[in-house]
């Protein structure tokens, strides 16, 4: 059995920074993407960046310049890190992990972001 375990969510003031963590651990044989979702209150689940085995990023126009993502494959950990944060970045985070050797990608149980004004 495979578990995502999702960190570092919690309140800060806006300007301020935050580094999210999700370990995968687990009967988990190839990890090829890693990426960070965000669903705030009343919209959809959004991509906020995502990171290929290969080290390819890619990130959502809104977050450009202030977040960060990247990898460490020896300890199949993905990290966010979270800069110039702004009261619009408050939402739940979700690592979203991708295997060759499942169909449907894995899913962290979300870690809440608060961004205060």
């Amino acid at each position: 059995q495979v578990q995502l375990v999702e960190s570092g969510g919690g309140l800060v003031q806006a300007g301020g920074s935050l580094r999210l963590s999700c370990a995968a651990s687990g009967s988990i044989f190839s990890i090829s993407a890693m990426g960070w979702y965000r669903q705030a209150p009343g919209n959809q689940r959004e991509l906020v960046a995502r990171i290929t085995s290969g080290g390819r990023t890619n990130y959502a126009d809104s977050v450009k310049g202030r977040f960060t993502i990247s990898r460490d494959n020896a300890k199949n950990t993905v990290y966010l890190q979270m800069n110039s944060l702004k009261p619009e970045d408050t939402a739940v985070y979700y690592c979203n992990v991708e295997s060759p050797f499942r169909s449907q990608p894995l899913w962290g149980q979300g870690t809440q972001v608060t961004v205060s004004s």
